[in-house]
């Protein structure tokens, strides 16, 4: 049987949405290694619907 191995998907969701008001959400889904980055990842990352830099965090 072959080993699982360290990278997992995970979810990165907007902060700044949710408290502008404006209805959807902003989500990208991404890929990080288990080992090296225990912690949940922030990134900063473009929100089409605000047209700006937000900062998104993993969810799940």
């Amino acid at each position: 049987m072959a080993k699982k191995g360290n990278r997992v998907q995970v979810i990165l969701e907007c902060t700044e949405h949710k408290d502008s008001g404006k209805p959807g959400t902003s989500r990208y889904i991404t890929t990080k290694n288990r080992k090296n980055s225990p912690d949940r990842i922030e990134l900063k990352k473009y929100n089409p619907v605000l047209r700006k830099m937000t900062l998104h965090k993993e969810i799940k």
